[in-house]
C-alpha cells in the first residue's frame, strides 16, 4: 500500500479522553463577530478557541501563535467542530472558526454541469469570510501568525479550504479537509495535506477531486479511509469517530509541527476568569 493512501484504525481514544478533560480548563472558547463594510455590514460571527497559558504568553509579547482556521459543513454551525478546535488549540495554536453561512442567505442552489455544481459563490464567500477574519483578528490577538495558516474543512468547509489554498498557496501552511466532494486537491507538494474520507453513499466524491496513489506518494498527501458517515465528522457524531480522527490529526500535527506539543492535562487547573463574548463593529455605511 502506498504511504500516501492510510485507512483509519481505532485509535485515539486516549487522546479523546485527553483533549476532552483539557478543554475543561486549559480550552478558551468565545465568539467574536465582524462585520464587513464591503458587503453591507454583513455579520461574521468566529469562535475562537485558545490555551489559556498561550493566550497569556501571546499576550505578554513571548510568543507567536499558529493559526487554523476551520471550516463547516454547509447549514452547519460554526461551533460543531469543538472536536478538531481543541486538537489544535492544545497544541497551542490560535482556532478560529468563522461562520460561512447565515439564516438571512438564499439556499444553495446546485447545478450539474457547472463549476463545482453551482457551488463557487458559496466558497467565494467563504473566502472573503476568512480574509475578513484574518484582517480582524489582528486587532484582537496580534501576536498570531496570520499570514501562513493551517486551513481545516468539512464537506463544504473542506471545498472552501481546499479551494482558499489553490487560490491563495502562499497563505497556507498545512491542509485538512474530511470529506470534502467538489474541489480537487493542491497537488505540486506545496504543503502537506491530511484528507479524511467517509464510507457513505448518500455523499459521493466529484471525479478528479482525489489524486491518485502515486501523486499522493509524491506529493506527501494523506488520504485516510474510513468506514464513518459523512456527517459523522462532527461534534455530533459517535465517539469512536472523533476519537480516531483526533488520534490520525494529533500524529499528523506531531508530524509537521515538532516545536508544538499538548497541554499537560494531568496538571491542576489554572483559576482563571472566563470573559464574554465580545461584538466589533465596523462604523455603519452612510
Amino acid at each position: 500500500m502506498k504511504r500516501g493512501i492510510a485507512v483509519l484504525v481505532s485509535v485515539g481514544a486516549l487522546f479523546g479522553v485527553a483533549y476532552f478533560t483539557a478543554s475543561k480548563w486549559a480550552i478558551k472558547h468565545e465568539t467574536i463577530t465582524f462585520y464587513d463594510a464591503s458587503r453591507d455590514n454583513r455579520p461574521v460571527p468566529v469562535d475562537i478557541a485558545i490555551r489559556r497559558d498561550k493566550e497569556m504568553q501571546a499576550n505578554a509579547g513571548m510568543i507567536t501563535l499558529p493559526v487554523a482556521v476551520i471550516n463547516h459543513g454547509n447549514t452547519v454551525k460554526n461551533t460543531e467542530y469543538g472536536f478538531l478546535a481543541n486538537i489544535f488549540a492544545a497544541r497551542g495554536y490560535l482556532v478560529v472558526s468563522p461562520q460561512h453561512d447565515l439564516p438571512t442567505d438564499p439556499p444553495m442552489v446546485t447545478k450539474p454541469g457547472e463549476l463545482y455544481v453551482g457551488r463557487l459563490p458559496q466558497i467565494l464567500r467563504g473566502v472573503a469570510n476568512i480574509h475578513l477574519a484574518m484582517q480582524e483578528m489582528k486587532k484582537v490577538q496580534p501576536n498570531a501568525d496570520y499570514a501562513k495558516v493551517t486551513m481545516v474543512g468539512h464537506s463544504m468547509g473542506g471545498d472552501i479550504t481546499m479551494y482558499f489554498a489553490k487560490q491563495y498557496p502562499e497563505e497556507v501552511k498545512k491542509v485538512v479537509t474530511l470529506d470534502n466532494l467538489r474541489v480537487p486537491f493542491v497537488t505540486g507538494g506545496k504543503f502537506k495535506i491530511l484528507s479524511f474520507r467517509s464510507h457513505d453513499p448518500q455523499f459521493k466524491t466529484d471525479p478528479g477531486v482525489i489524486p491518485t496513489e502515486e501523486e499522493c506518494e509524491k506529493d506527501g498527501i494523506q488520504v485516510v479511509k474510513t468506514d464513518f458517515q459523512h456527517n459523522d465528522m462532527r461534534d455530533t457524531g459517535p465517539d469512536d469517530a472523533k476519537s480516531s480522527i483526533q488520534g490520525m490529526l494529533d500524529k499528523f500535527l506531531s508530524d509537521t509541527d515538532s516545536a508544538i506539543a499538548p497541554v499537560d492535562t494531568r496538571a491542576a487547573p489554572p483559576k482563571i476568569l472566563e470573559p464574554g463574548p465580545v461584538a466589533l463593529m465596523a462604523p455603519a455605511k452612510s
